[in-house]
Formats: structure tokens, sequence, C-alpha cells
């Protein structure tokens, strides 16, 4: 069985649907009945009550001051309570609905035969009749013809439904503005932040008043002015007077209660002096096209973001085509991966195998985040591949690519730098750094340390120096390189992840493969930062010596 239900309606209009689902329900301003509506002043604090029994249903009136009407009649004593039945309590109305009847019974189609008068208590339109005239099919004679007013809102309608640009909307809604009250000549503004853009005009030289455009603007009041120099505030206006405009309606292009901007129509020849309904008319146009314009402007908006993102995902693929992936070096278990807190960053990584058997493994991160620190680093690879094409003389090398950087890196930019050239055969490693964090080696012995040393960032002074240091892999000892999106990343409590918890968590996973450490202190940061959004490039690279 469907349960039955009630509406009630507020002093305000406000509906809410309530079911009949207990014996009994009380209503009034005490917060013990349960319906309770206390800030209605009309109703006693148990105002009365619907009880119900064996499915049919009484209301009663709990000796209220103001009383309860049923059906607009006062009620002494309980009465029932029928589907389609109104009562009236205070400043609310509530309708018994029965939903089930309601929906079986909503529209009925009876089966008849009759024929439509022509007399004068049925009137037959068209849609075509409203909109032109028409003639009687017997008599040839003129029917009906549509208010220019109604016209032109249907055109309006029908012109601004379809999908246009921005670019070919704002022209036909100054076309339309100006037919529809037979302006000589009018624009169209749009607001981008305190400044007014002409968007559409037809005609030129025109001189409106502050005194019009702020009260459309920031009063949203439609202007209609027939006659200009007797306007008050208007008639001082030298702009006005050099025109000779008499007859002027400006309205706001209004959503809601934004103003985007305003439309402004006028006559300076006098054609035709502007009506109340030319006023009421452009006013409700000037309201379709704002919206229409709002509509246009999303949709541009979401296409280029589209497109942004479309762009944005293929330059990421070239991103990670351009780190490529760990080289198979006999000796060294090597696995990298860098994930950008935007669609591309500015990490990198980066490794060249010589032909004697050694091997560069790079890590840098430049400043900044998303397209401009890609493309940067982008340009940092290319130069890497023509400095480091050699594996000796890293200091030297770390100098030459530090004063090309100089020339190419913008004022606000900069780049972190570390690389170094590890021997697999002896375990002998070869570094140096540009202001990137030290490096970690955890030791299959115990502890770790860090590889201090090398000299200033990339991309600031162009005469900095460099210097080498020195440092031997045992079996089972593990280099970890990275970029400070790793050890900065913060926990809720704002607390750093630190050197000393990488150090220790890839000290707990030395047995296993270099990939499968990588992937575990992705997944370390994420946890720990819990799942906040990366303020930063993550870049881990591990090296294991096997």
């Amino acid at each position: 069985m469907v349960p039955r239900e009630l509406v009630i309606r507020d002093l305000d209009g406000k509906t809410a649907t309530v079911t009949l689902d207990h014996e009994r329900i009380t209503l009034g301003r005490s917060g013990a009945n349960e319906l309770s509506y206390p800030d209605d002043i009309g109703l006693s604090r148990q105002h009365l009550a619907l009880v119900g029994r064996n499915g049919e249903w009484t209301v009663e009136d709990l000796g209220s001051k103001n009383g309860t009407l049923l059906n607009g009649v006062r009620i002494e004593k309980p009465m029932p309570f029928l589907p389609g039945d109104r009562v009236s309590a205070g400043h609310l109305t509530i309708e018994f609905a029965d939903p089930g009847l309601a929906t079986q019974n909503t529209v009925v189609f009876v089966d008849n035969a009759e024929q439509f008068s022509k007399s004068a208590t049925t009137v037959v339109a068209s849609l075509d009749a409203v909109l032109g005239p028409q003639v009687d099919d017997i008599n040839k004679t003129h029917v009906m013809q549509g208010s220019p007013q109604m016209r032109a809102l249907i055109r309006a309608g029908r012109e601004l439904a379809g999908h246009r640009p921005l670019a070919e909307l704002f022209p036909l809604i100054m076309d339309l503005s100006v037919e529809a009250v037979m302006a000589g000549r009018g624009v169209l503004m749009t607001l981008d932040g305190d400044e007014l853009n002409v968007q559409a005009a037809r005609g030129e030289g025109f001189k409106i008043s502050t005194t019009v455009r702020e009260r459309v603007l920031k009063e949203k009041a439609s202007l209609l002015v027939r006659d200009a120099q007797l306007d008050q505030n208007l008639r001082e206006h030298m702009s006005i007077v050099e025109q000779k405009v008499r007859s002027m309606i400006a309205v706001p292009l209004q959503t809601n209660d934004r103003v985007i901007g305003l439309i402004y129509v006028d006559s300076p020849n006098a054609i035709r002096e502007f009506t109340r309904e030319d006023l009421n008319l452009l006013t409700v146009m000037a309201n379709v096209a704002a919206i229409r314009i709002e509509h246009a402007r999303l949709n541009e908006i979401e296409e280029a973001e589209r497109a942004m993102a479309k762009e944005m995902h293929q330059a990421a693929l070239i991103q990670q085509a351009l780190l490529g992936s760990a080289p198979a070096v006999e000796g060294l278990d090597i696995a990298a991966k860098a994930v950008a807190s935007r669609a591309v960053g500015g990490d990198y990584y980066d490794f060249i195998k010589y032909q004697d058997g050694r091997v560069a493994i790079m890590v840098g991160d430049v400043a900044g985040k998303g397209m401009p620190a890609a493309l940067l680093m982008s340009s940092l690879q290319a130069r890497v591949h023509v400095v480091f094409e050699e594996p000796d003389d890293l200091a030297k090398k770390m100098a030459r690519l530090n004063k090309s950087t100089c020339v190419s890196c913008p004022d606000n930019r900069f780049i972190t730098f570390f690389t170094c050239i590890a021997d697999p055969k002896t375990g002998h490693l070869v570094y140096t750094n540009a202001g990137h964090n030290p490096p970690l080696v955890v030791r299959a012995k115990g502890g770790f340390e860090t590889l201090e040393g090398g000299g200033m960032i990339l991309g600031i002074l162009p005469m900095s120096q460099y210097q080498e240091s020195e440092i031997t892999l045992d079996p089972g000892d593990i280099l970890v390189l990275f970029s400070d999106g790793v050890t900065e990343a913060v926990d809720p409590e704002d607390h750093d992840f630190g050197d000393e918890r990488l150090a220790s968590m890839v000290a707990s996973l030395r047995d296993r493969p270099a990939a499968e450490i990588v992937q575990e202190v992705h997944r370390a940061v994420h946890e720990f930062t819990q799942g906040a959004p990366a303020a930063d490039d993550i870049t881990v690279v591990i090296v294991r010596r096997v």
C-alpha cells in the first residue's frame, strides 16, 4: 500500500512533505510535537492532532487560541480528514495528498466526439498566427497578428537557442536589440573587472553619461529616457547635448544578481520615441542574452580546459619518454620514478652508459612547477647529454653546464643538479653536486651517510666552481638519489618526512629489488601526507650494488 502524505506550506510559500506513518501526529509551536513550528506565532503550543485508525484519518483541534480550519470551516470536534482536504492552522496550510490516487488520476482522457464552437467563448490560436498576419481560408480576411514585443521575444529565443561562439553571439544580440525597439543605433558592452569593453555596436561615436552607466551597473536599473534634454540628471552632460540624443534605453546584462555588462540604444535623429513596453522588452531580452553569454563563456572555458588537458597529457607522455627507464648494468640494480605534482614537472633523472662499462647517474630539480619547469627540464637534459658525453672531469663539466644554464635560464629560475659516475666492477663512485639534496648511501653494515660537497646551484653565477668527491659502494650498499619533494613532504602535524626516515625505510628494504624500493618510497610518502595533494614533484632513484 502506498503511504499517504501531508503537504505543508508555510507563510513564505515553502513546502514540506510529511509521510503519515504514525497513528497520532501533533502539530504546534512546542518542540514536543512531531511537527514543530516554533516561529509561527499564529500557532498554539499544542495546536492540532491528526489521528489515524484503520487507514482512516481525523483532524482534531487541541483547544488552540486561533482555531483550526478544515476546508475553510472552523472545527469544534474531530472531523474526518480525507485525501484532497485542506487544513489551515496559524500561517500553515496542510493538504492531505494520496500519492497512489494522485499518480493514477493525474490525467484522464475522455473519449468525446464534440467539436469546438466558433463562438466567442472559444479561441483557437497557433504559433504562426501569433507570429504574423494570417488570412481566413473562407473569408480571406486578416485574423490576428502578434505584438511586436512578442515577435521580438520569440525571435530572440529562437536565435539565441543555438550554440554560437561569443564572437557571433555579441553582434546577434546587438542586432536583435536594435531591431526589437526600432532604435537608431546601439552598443553592447561587457564588464572585465571594472572596465567596460565594447563587444558589438551598431553606429559609432557613443558618449554615454556616467550617470546612466552607474545606475545600470551598480543599481541594476533599466533606464528609459524619453527626452534627455528635459531630464535634470542628464541635461547638463555635454555628451547628451552634442549628440542631440532625445530618447534612450540602457539595460543591464544581468544573470540572477550579477551584472556582466549593459546594452544601450538611442535615437539621435528621433526616429521614434521609446515606450515603457520597449523598456520592458529590452530588459527581458538582456536577461535572456546575459544567460546565453554566460553559457557561451562557460562552454568556451570548458573547451579551452579540455584542449589544455589534452595538451598537458601529451606533454606528460613526452616527458616520461624523455626520462626513460633505468639501464641494465651488470653489478648494479637501478630503478627510478618521478611523479609530478601537476601534469608535468621540473624533476629530472637520467643515465648515460659509457663504453668502458661505467654509468652516469643524475638527478635534478628545476625551481617551480608545471609547464615552465618542464620546458627548462627538457632543455637541461639536452645540455647534459652534450656536456657529459665523456665520463671524466666531472667538476669541470659541471662548471660548463652551469655557464650554459646561466645564459638560457630566466632570472627567477634555477636548477639543482647532482651527478655521479659509478664503476659497477669496483663500486667506485665519483660525484659532484650543484646545490641538490645530498644523496644518501645506506650501508649494508648499518647506518647511512650523506654525499656532501659540490658547489652552487645552476643558473645563478656563471663563474661558479665545483668540487669532485669520491666514495666506494660495497656489495649490498644502496645509493638513494631524490628530490626535495620526498624529504620535505609533511604530515598533517607539519612534520617533515626527512632524511633519517628515508634512510631507515630503505635499510629495511635492502634485500628487495631496486624497483620495489622505489615504489615503496613513493607509497610511504603518500601515506605520510595522508593522501594530501603533493606540494612538489617527487623523484626517487635507487642504485643497489649487487
